[in-house]
Parts: C-alpha cells; sequence; structure tokens
C-alpha cells in the first residue's frame, strides 16, 4: 500500500495568539498557526496534531453514499434492531440542496437525503442526524415514539445542542 507523503508544513508563530492552534491548507501546503511563545517541541506536537485533524476532515469530506449507507446499517443494528425490518432504507447520499434541513427522509420510498453541510462536523453529530433520519422509517412524526427511538443514541442531547449551536451562530433556521 502506497504511504501518502507528508505535505509541505509552513509555521505560522504570532505574539497576539495566546492559547489556540489552528491549520488549514493553502494549495499542497498546510499553514499552521500558533502562539509566539511554544517551544520547539510544543511546535512539533501541534503539528502533527493539526495535521492529523485535517486528515480526519479530509476523511470524511471524502465519505461517498455507499459509506453513508454502510454507516446508516451500522447505526440501525446498534440502536434500532428491534425495528430492523422497518428501518432498511433505499438509499442514503448526501445532497447539496438542503439549506433549511440537516437531513430529510421519505418514508414512503425509504430514501434519506443528508445535507453535505454536516460532513465536516463530528462524527457523532453525523451518526445523530443518521439516526434521527432513519427513526422517521419507523415513526413519520416527531411524537413521543418516534424521540424514544432517537434518544437511544447515547449522544443524543449532546448533538441536538451542538446542532443548535451552529444554527445560531450562522443565523440559520435549520428544522428538524
Amino acid at each position: 500500500m502506497a504511504r501518502a507523503r507528508k505535505p509541505v508544513v509552513e509555521v505560522r508563530r504570532s505574539q497576539r495568539r495566546r492559547r489556540t492552534v489552528s491549520a488549514y491548507r493553502d494549495g499542497e501546503r498546510v499553514v499552521v498557526l500558533i502562539p509566539d511563545r511554544f517551544s520547539r517541541a510544543e511546535e512539533t506536537e501541534w503539528v502533527e496534531r493539526m495535521l492529523a485533524r485535517l486528515e480526519a476532515r479530509e476523511e470524511r469530506l471524502r465519505c461517498t453514499d455507499a459509506e453513508l449507507l454502510a454507516r446508516a446499517r451500522r447505526l440501525t443494528t446498534r440502536y434500532l434492531a428491534d425495528h430492523a425490518d422497518a428501518v432498511a432504507p433505499a438509499s442514503v447520499r448526501w445532497v447539496t440542496n438542503q439549506n433549511g434541513r440537516w437531513g430529510s427522509c421519505t418514508p414512503d420510498d425509504a430514501t434519506i437525503r443528508i445535507s453535505h453541510r454536516i460532513q465536516e462536523m463530528p462524527d457523532w453529530v453525523i451518526d445523530y442526524v443518521l439516526l434521527h433520519e432513519l427513526a422517521h422509517l419507523v415513526v413519520p412524526s416527531h411524537n413521543n415514539r418516534f424521540w424514544d427511538l432517537v434518544n437511544r443514541f447515547p449522544k443524543a442531547e449532546r448533538a441536538r445542542g451542538y446542532l443548535e449551536g451552529v444554527s445560531a451562530s450562522g443565523s440559520l433556521v435549520m428544522a428538524e
């Protein structure tokens, strides 16, 4: 298996930056922004951390529809096994035309669409949105039975809070 080349890294130190570290791609180069007071050892540690974070984020962005469907099946097995006969999506796919929702489900044809805008969010948030839509294959409405299914996910409340925070920070109004 071919090993990916390590990218060229440019470290930029800032006297104004106190605690935060960030990184972004600039073409083929990765720019890492760190506080000026960091030692060389801290710099090395943070460069490695930020490269790993960028790679993880980019890996999520490469997730195909087939991988999203496989992920949905794993979530069904784990949290909705008692409804496995009802939870069999015909398709699960990323879409770029959902600006008012994180995801949507059409129970009549068992299709699920997930907004591409959540691809960079943490895995547990993506899992929550997927499980939310999968639960609609069992219960189409947002009644107590539906929420009982969704709340089987251990980080359901945390994920809802995360999504509400994203909505609020972007002045977006997102529907459940």
